[in-house]
């Protein structure tokens, strides 16, 4: 049995045959993959696009997706081991994987960081309990990373390179922007971002304000060997112009800074300082015909002025059309 929780436990043509495979549903939607299957989606925090999407993926191929979360009657749960449970939880994981992985085919986990302890949330408790206690496979539908987004984020730029005849992914200057957002934001598409993009062979830049906002030492490190492994290195820059020279794609993402996580009023003085990182038409102008991107939901004329995220090189669409594709892909894969 194998889950799917993070694109670091699958090889680049593993991936890649998810993303073919993904091509052909897109194609041909309708199909039996999961005829008398079920799936259980526990929804822990707010989703449009994960939610339908995995909910209309599973019936086109022929499943029943059941979904829950904490506001749908789900009883609270417990996460740690050896706890006595005298406090709000009132079922622990053990129990609650066991019983679901007797109902159900598959189960798919959206849980974010709780934002006190990054020390504590970095080790991503909610979706590897759900991967030790279940007797069926477990999907990421985003928790410190998302992996799903990614393999979406790869296709749709894999795609429009191709229709516009620019090649393969390999050795593109891939650009991964921090911008700026009225709140500190989970990490997790940020993490995916330079992890995937170093996986299939981009040349990959992280630009971000300071120091403090580069990403945790787990992500730069995967995303340092694979860069190492294609014959690159990984650039971290706080120069937005030495980033968008010549890059090729940039992918706008917003993230707190993690010396500052759970405790975040310092951090607002300084991440107010840099709204400039928008990505706008100055900024693209120095790239090469760039393609640009983000996962969505997205502040318009915050993160990305109206005028790029409306143009003839943004791919967020295709990259959200895509979520539904590859996870058809990944649920088909896992079951058979």
């Amino acid at each position: 049995m194998r889950h799917f929780l993070t694109t670091a436990d699958w090889t680049r043509r593993e991936l890649q045959a998810l993303i073919d495979d993904a091509r052909a549903m897109q194609a041909s939607p309708i199909g039996g993959a999961l005829k008398d299957k079920t799936v259980a989606l526990l929804f822990l925090n707010n989703s449009l696009r994960t939610r339908t999407s995995f909910d209309v993926g599973v019936q086109q191929l022929g499943g029943h997706a059941i979904v829950l979360s904490p506001s749908g009657g789900m009883w609270p749960l417990e996460f740690e081991d050896g706890v006595v449970m005298d406090g709000d939880a009132e079922e622990h994981v053990r129990e609650a994987a066991a019983v679901l992985s007797r109902y159900v085919d598959l189960i798919g986990v959206r849980a974010f960081p709780k934002f006190v302890d990054w020390s504590e949330d970095r080790k991503d408790k909610v979706i590897t309990a759900f991967a030790k206690y279940s007797s069926v496979p477990v999907i990421n539908m985003e928790t410190i990373t998302h992996p799903c987004q990614e393999l979406a984020h790869v296709m749709a730029l894999q795609d429009r390179f191709e229709r516009d005849g620019r090649g393969g992914l390999d050795g593109k200057k891939y650009v991964l922007t921090w911008t700026y957002h009225p709140k500190p934001l989970n990490t997790a598409v940020a993490n995916s971002g330079l992890i995937i993009a170093a996986k299939f062979g981009m040349d990959v830049t992280l630009l971000c304000p300071t120091e403090e906002y580069v990403l945790d030492r787990r992500y730069m490190e995967l995303a340092a060997a694979d860069c190492k492994a294609n014959g690159l290195k990984l650039r971290v820059t706080h120069d937005i112009d030495e980033a968008y020279d010549g890059a090729e794609v940039v992918y706008a993402k917003s993230w707190g800074a993690l010396p500052y996580f759970g405790e975040w009023a310092p951090e607002k003085d300084i991440r107010d300082r840099y709204r400039h990182f928008i990505v706008d038409e100055e900024k693209m102008r120095r790239t090469n015909d760039a393609l640009v991107s983000h996962c969505l939901p997205m502040r318009r004329n915050v993160k990305i002025t109206d005028a790029v995220f409306d143009g003839p090189n943004c791919v967020a669409y295709d990259e959200a059309e895509n979520r539904l594709h590859v996870q058809k892909a990944i649920m088909k894969a896992l079951a058979s």
